[in-house]
């Protein structure tokens, strides 16, 4: 259930910062990259956090924690940059 939940707060983030990047757009033409680096890198350090909190605090190993944080890291990043290169 957690996993749904990361997984479903990560695209909703994503989708948010391209909607107000698509906003800025027309006044600033660099705002879909600057909110997708932004993005991308704000959610590789909530994944990283998770996974950090999963191996010291909840007893799993790192390579029991790794496929949880690319699962929750490449699958929004992956729509938000198709979503990047196809609409915006």
């Amino acid at each position: 259930m957690r996993t749904i939940l990361f997984l479903t707060s990560g695209l909703l983030l994503m989708a948010s910062l391209l909607i107000v990047a698509k906003l800025f757009s027309e006044h600033f033409p660099a705002a879909p990259n600057w909110a997708l680096a932004l993005g991308l890198s704000f959610w590789l350090a909530v994944t990283g956090a998770n996974m950090w909190i999963g191996v010291s605090k909840a007893g799993y190993s790192v390579t029991e924690e790794m496929p949880i944080l690319l699962l929750l890291f490449v699958v929004p990043a992956a729509v938000a940059v198709l979503l990047r290169w196809r609409f915006l």
